[in-house]
């Protein structure tokens, strides 16, 4: 009968992932898409789960009085509770972006926007992140009462079920149901699995094998005599803090090798996932053993080896390898996830032998591990020392407690632990020369460039090359470079304008080419660019932009362009937008949406000009272009479009009035004389009206006709069309719509 609570928990882990990838997205779009942000929805996520996982193990004591079907009852309501979040989080989320909208008082982008905003993410989510927490316990409780073999190691029974249920909702999530249904409608499909799952649960509470005795007391005594001190809550602590820290540094490790893709992301979630499980069936293997002191001795050599796996990604992510980015990650992540499996419910297991309580306290330690490991490496560690830095940080730990356990095992276990053996000191002596070795032959990305390497909380950033090669990299992926086409984004919505501006807005600031050319016309023009270190690498680019970016008429603002215009008040004559590329770069459809537009309208003056920039380039799927096409021409009556000087690319003109450009000699006149030498300085005309002629002359490009024509859906918040394209691509089981 155990194979019900297997079922019950792969569906509950397949949910809860589906409902984390659904509800981080719904936040970035109500609150902003900034590294801050996202910790705080993950924190507020895996704190939930701690306190429901420490809150209901203490209430299990009391359930073992009770009636015996109490216990799985309870598992079924925190199910379907979890269900009503597909009704409650999205109104909520939306009734907070205007809540916090409307108070001019909570500056963007400052403490105590964050501390808002996160307050209201913490209000909408904690309920159903609790409830989450509890179902381990309850759960395990339902198994002791029912007298069930193996409720001595329920914990990692239940764990490796959800594990390898997580690894499903991640992949089916990210690859089948979002770009079928969008996301208000995968959360309804995920809502009524969690409510059929709750009347399973209620109808296996009723059979009656639900009054079976108790289990023999022999078989937690067994484990009893092997289970760790006190250390163990601390132990957990620790695996929870690295493994979470390290996935974060594995995301700017492995992303110039993967991309940005939604896909690249998932990727690195699912192969976690799945070498987790790896590791804790392994476990499961172990345990079942008739020698006590087995789990103890793969307890020791895990620990003996888990310090240089968490630097093996050093060797994984050396330019220098010809890899694929897939075998890179796999090569980098496995071992290491592999060993936590392993750990994780080994250790819980040791600690409760099946109590609720004691597991519900053991697992809450890891969540809280889980929770301050990611703050720790994003705002503590990469900035400061780097990808590089901050794995040899995160190993240090692992290898003391790897030193105490071969050297002093009887200090993390209790009874019958195995004294020291020169097995396990020889695997410690490796390990650490393989270590020292794998941090003194492997070299970084960034060591390929010659160039100025800044770290912050949100990316690394490097800025190298010469001349017009120069190059911008946010994580390895190259955002922009030295082109007339970048000019064209400030010059062309001016023009377009048919008045002399008032001023303008760059979303998006890459190496400020737009934005050092709206400047040229002598108007006060503001930027928003998300990454902390783009602007100090400004002159790197433009040898004048020290003196230009100091102009009293130049203001850079660093936040999410989207929740900034949300907030401001301001209107402008000019907004141009650049997203960073690819086109299907994960959240880019935050910038090319129809309820972006929606706010895009509200800071427009009513013949204000929008410049989206589009980089489609030969090979993108033409429905893409069409999507964002569609969303434009839904959004604005008045839209043109101009292919890019060098062949790809569209300008998108936007706006309420109608659009009304001149000839290129009447433009070319209307342009002050710093303007056309801004717009000369790299070509490809010598002229004024030459180069516009050119742009101008590059009417709608016929991808961008057929894929208007071919009937591509408007791109919005909720279906995200860029994003989300496996389907269509790679199995076309989702074919154009009608």
């Amino acid at each position: 009968m155990m194979a019900w609570f297997f079922i019950f928990f792969f569906v509950s882990g397949f949910c809860s992932l589906v409902y984390q990838v659904v509800w981080l997205r719904l936040a970035m779009a109500a609150f902003g898409v900034t590294t801050p942000f996202v910790s705080i929805v993950l924190s507020v996520f895996m704190a939930g789960l701690a306190l429901g996982s420490w809150g209901v193990g203490r209430l299990g004591r009391r359930l073992e009085g009770a009636e015996p079907r109490w216990p799985l009852r309870l598992y079924a309501l925190a199910e379907a509770g979890i269900g009503l979040s597909a009704l409650t989080v999205p109104h909520a989320f939306a009734w907070g972006r205007s809540v916090l909208a409307a108070r001019s008082g909570v500056a963007w982008d400052s403490a105590t926007y964050y501390l808002a905003s996160g307050a209201w993410v913490a209000l909408a989510l904690l309920p159903f992140c609790v409830a989450m927490g509890a179902t381990f316990p309850l759960a395990m409780a339902a198994i002791r009462r029912e007298g069930l073999a193996g409720s001595d190691r329920s914990f990692s029974f239940l764990y490796l079920a959800n594990v390898l249920g997580a690894t499903s909702g991640t992949l089916v999530s990210a690859f089948i149901l979002v770009e079928i249904f969008g996301f208000a409608a995968t959360l309804l499909v995920t809502a009524l699995i969690n409510l059929l799952l709750a009347g399973a649960a209620m109808y296996r509470s009723g059979l009656s094998s639900i009054t079976r005795p108790p289990v023999a007391a022999t078989s937690v005594a067994r484990v009893s005599r092997s289970r760790p001190p006190a250390i163990t809550v601390a132990l957990l602590f620790l695996t929870g803090l690295t493994s979470m820290a390290l996935e974060v540094v594995w995301i700017r490790q492995f992303t110039p090798y993967l991309g940005t893709l939604v896909y690249a992301f998932a990727a690195i979630l699912g192969v976690y996932l799945i070498a987790n499980f790896a590791g804790s069936a392994l476990y499961r293997n172990r345990a079942s053993s008739d020698r006590i002191d087995s789990p103890a001795r793969w307890f020791v050599l895990a620990w003996a080896v888990l310090g240089v796996l968490a630097v093996v990604p050093l060797l994984a992510a050396d330019p220098r390898l010809s890899l694929s980015g897939v075998t890179r990650l796999v090569l980098g992540i496995v071992p290491f996830c592999v060993a936590i499996g392993f750990l994780t419910p080994m250790l819980v297991d040791w600690w409760s032998a099946g109590d609720p309580d004691r597991a519900g306290r053991a697992y809450a330690a890891n969540v809280i591990g889980c929770v301050l490991g990611p703050l720790l490496a994003g705002f503590g560690l990469l900035p400061v020392w780097g990808e590089r830095g901050t794995l040899v940080a995160l190993s240090l730990p692992l290898f003391a407690v790897g030193l105490v356990a071969v050297m002093k095992p009887a200090r993390l276990l209790a009874g019958s632990a195995p004294g020291s053996t020169r097995t396990a000191l020889v695997v410690f002596a490796v390990s650490t020369t393989a270590a020292l070795t794998l941090l003194f032959t492997t070299r970084a990305f960034e060591s390929q460039f010659a160039a100025i390497i800044l770290r912050d909380h949100t990316a690394t950033t490097i800025a190298g090359g010469k001349g017009t090669d120069k190059v911008l990299l946010v994580n390895g992926i190259g955002i922009t470079k030295l082109t007339p086409m970048t000019k064209m984004m400030g010059h062309l919505p001016i023009l377009a304008l048919g008045r002399p501006p008032r001023d303008a807005l760059v979303v998006c600031l890459g190496m400020g080419t737009s934005f050092r050319s709206l400047l040229s016309w002598d108007i006060p023009v503001t930027a928003v660019e998300l990454v902390p270190s783009v602007p100090t690498l400004l002159p790197f680019f433009h040898a004048d932009m020290r003196r230009v970016a100091i102009s009293p008429r130049a203001r850079i603002v660093v936040d999410d362009g989207r929740r900034f215009l949300e907030r401001s008040g301001q209107q402008y004559d000019v907004i141009t937008i650049d997203p960073p590329p690819p086109i299907m770069a994960a959240g880019s459809s935050l910038l090319y949406s129809q309820e972006f537009y929606e706010v895009v309208k509200r800071r427009l003056r009513p013949d204000g000009i929008l410049q989206q920039w589009v980089p489609w380039v030969p090979g993108d799927d033409p429905m893409i272009v069409g999507s964002i096409s569609r969303a434009l021409h839904d959004s604005f009556p008045h839209v043109r479009v101009f292919v890019g000087l060098e062949g790809w690319g569209s300008h998108f003109l936007a706006s309420m009035s109608p659009i009304n450009l001149a000839a290129p000699a009447v433009l070319a006149a209307r342009m002050p004389a710093t303007a056309v030498a801004d717009l000369l300085e790299w070509g490809p005309a010598t002229a004024a009206e030459a180069q516009l002629r050119e742009v101008l002359s590059r009417g709608v490009h016929e991808t961008v006709v057929a894929a208007i024509a071919g009937g591509a859906p408007p791109l919005s918040d909720d279906r995200p069309y860029n994003e989300y394209f496996f389907l269509r691509h790679y199995l076309r089981w989702v074919g154009a719509p009608e």
